[in-house]
């Protein structure tokens, strides 16, 4: 497999470094409200990145980590008089029933930042007595960004020509500061009224870990110094993925995430999402309005990662129409086969020959390209009926390996009758002259086919005829 890499700007080959298991880490959800889609985008292609691997055959160790104190989750407990844990293990639920609607597989390893508090003290002391890190006036601890040689790589901050020298009084004791300021960020920060009873004991005094740190000490913990692959949106790019680059190089002394995959935002209606549009959708608003999860998921995927979505409820409507599409060719394919049975998932990594389906595996392959590997399965709609029994039942299964790697779970199919040969004929020629723009004579054929009883419905690939 191939993936573009953030870092280097290239493609690079996607393998375990250890030759055995792929570690990759997830920036996972701050738990202070309902996910939204711009959210899950992230969350699925993840999901569909690693469903990849497995089906190739590649063993993966997933950990993505829960964000349960910050200043959000703070001020939402605060405001809702609940405590800090009571008020974000009721959004990690949520979070969760949504995950298991969308059809996203569990991470193997989901560790939360306040159950790691102890580890992220720990980094900080060896920041601090490696002097990448001091105390300040304000009795917080900041890291010093001007220690760090290598600050700016993975954001390309050192081709904006700043001078790290000059920020070393400027500082960022927020969780969430301004996307282009450079200032030494917050690592430990120090108790304020405004954070309640949220604090902890530490070599400091009182107090709570800034929100750069707990990824990186729970990296650490289940990953190790070097790993494969960091993964979040590419908002995360910087401060938070090069602030969590520069504490960990400096603390551990390892190379960190040798593969950085960011995933770009997503427009609704050609637009900036916003709570102040009436844009912003959760999961639960798509289905109020009657679209299920898996066509959520679909619309979700049906652009490459690095290019950004323009999600529409249109597009919903188009998602439902594919997917009933999908399940009439698995149908078909799986009568085509002689009716045998789906391979399990384990079984299914295993399948070498995927029948008219290698090409769109292939195509997944390469960068992930969800766009190309999905139209892909749409032009072999029209083969399904001209494969020999062996053909039929390669394929039959290599439909589902596809459709396990992107996490589509399809509709029941409804069952079509077949059209009659003579309408078959009749629509073949119409779209002949479709091609040949002979519009007259496929206006004629059209109202001939309407007077048998059938419609006929016209795609980019061909058409499909409909009983009325």
């Amino acid at each position: 497999m191939q993936l573009f890499d953030t870092q280097t700007r290239r493609l690079k080959t996607v393998e375990p470094r250890d030759g055995k298991v792929y570690g990759f880490y997830c920036c996972g959800p701050t738990v202070y409200g309902p996910a939204h889609i711009g959210n899950f985008r992230t969350f699925v292609l993840q999901d569909v990145f690693r469903r990849t691997l497995e089906m190739d055959g590649v063993k993966t160790m997933h950990v993505r980590n829960i964000t349960d104190v910050d200043d959000k989750t703070i001020r939402g407990s605060l405001a809702a008089g609940q405590t800090l844990k009571d008020f974000t293990e009721g959004w990690k639920v949520k979070f969760h029933h949504d995950c298991d609607a969308l059809g996203c597989l569990a991470p193997h390893v989901e560790p939360s930042a306040v159950e790691h508090i102890p580890h992220q003290i720990k980094m900080i002391e060896e920041l601090v007595a490696k002097e990448h890190a001091y105390q300040s006036d304000d009795q917080s601890v900041y890291f010093k960004i001007s220690s760090d040689s290598e600050y700016g790589k993975l954001s390309r901050l050192d081709e904006r020509e700043l001078n790290l020298g000059a920020t070393q009084n400027q500082r960022a004791d927020s969780d969430e500061y301004e996307k282009d300021s450079i200032a030494d960020f917050v690592l430990w920060k120090t108790r304020r009224e405004e954070d309640g009873d949220n604090f902890w004991e530490s070599p400091w005094g009182q107090g709570r870990p800034g929100w750069h740190l707990e990824c990186s000490a729970m990296i650490r913990e289940y990953l190790g110094e070097t790993f494969d692959l960091h993964s979040g949106g590419v908002d995360l790019v910087f401060p938070h993925h090069e602030n969590e680059m520069a504490q960990s190089r400096c603390a551990c002394g390892g190379e960190f995430a040798g593969h950085w995959f960011h995933i770009t935002h997503l427009m609704v209606d050609g637009g900036k999402m916003s709570k102040s549009l009436g844009n912003l959708y959760t999961l639960n608003d798509l289905e109020k309005k009657g679209y299920t999860p898996a066509e959520v998921r679909y619309v979700l995927i049906g652009a490459h990662y690095r290019k950004q979505l323009n999600f529409t409820l249109d597009s919903l409507h188009a998602a439902r129409e594919a997917l009933h599409k999908l399940s009439q060719l698995e149908l078909k394919l799986k009568e085509q086969a002689g009716g045998i049975e789906v391979l399990k998932a384990e079984e299914l990594s295993q399948v070498e020959e995927l029948g008219v389906f290698t090409k769109a595996f292939e195509k997944l392959k390469h960068d992930l390209n969800t766009q190309a590997a999905i139209g892909e399965l749409f032009t072999q709609l029209r083969t399904v009926s001209k494969l020999s029994l062996e053909d039929a039942k390669l394929s039959y299964q290599g439909l589902h390996v596809l459709l396990y790697a992107l996490g589509l779970d399809l509709p029941k199919p409804e069952l079509v009758p077949d059209a009659p040969e003579e309408v078959l004929l009749l629509a073949q020629k119409r779209w002949e002259a479709k091609q040949a723009q002979d519009w007259a004579a496929a206006d004629d054929l059209r109202n001939q086919i309407l007077s048998v009883g059938w419609i006929v419905k016209d795609s980019k690939e061909g058409f499909d005829l409909i009983p009325q």
